[in-house]
């Protein structure tokens, strides 16, 4: 049983009420969110924080127009990768080769457009989804634009239930 939440706003809010409940509960959780980065009232980026509490920048504000080739951008936001990469994908790895009697729930909030750049991501979230006994909660964005081909492929999945948080 894998559950989804499709949320517009708050979601990493209740991502972290949840987390902290499941673990107050006694159950093993790992996992990520994504908090926003403000300086001086306006808001400049975003960093993970995995749920062992590690943090790392996810993205920042870019002050130059200019695209370099390896250069991952969603608006105004410079995406850094090697970052993103280096802080979830051991931990998605954890989750994925655990043994059946070590499964637990797996929080990833949240599967977008800035993590999207990530093949490795990519994969690790559809090993993570098929694995036998992991449980995920996370989030995707809600459909605008042109659409997301792992967003997609998790919404129209037969295990995952959606639910639209407002």
């Amino acid at each position: 049983f894998v559950s989804f939440l499709f949320l517009g706003v708050g979601k990493t809010t209740l991502i972290q009420k949840v987390t902290q409940a499941l673990k107050s509960s006694g159950i093993p959780i790992d996992g990520f969110y994504t908090e926003e980065v403000r300086e001086g009232g306006r808001r400049t980026g975003f960093d993970v924080v995995t749920l062992s509490g590690k943090r790392g920048p996810l993205s920042r504000v870019s002050s130059d127009s200019s695209t370099s080739r390896r250069e991952y951008r969603v608006g105004q936001y410079v995406v850094d990768l090697v970052s993103f990469e280096q802080l979830v994908l051991p931990m998605l790895r954890n989750v994925n080769h655990g043994s059946d009697a070590e499964k637990k729930i797996c929080v990833i909030d949240e599967i977008g457009k800035m993590e999207l750049f990530s093949q490795a991501f990519i994969q690790a979230v559809r090993q993570t989804l098929t694995g036998s006994g992991t449980v995920v909660l996370g989030t995707i964005p809600i459909p605008k634009g042109k659409p997301l081909d792992l967003v997609e492929e998790i919404r129209s999945r037969k295990d995952i239930k959606v639910f639209n948080v407002s």
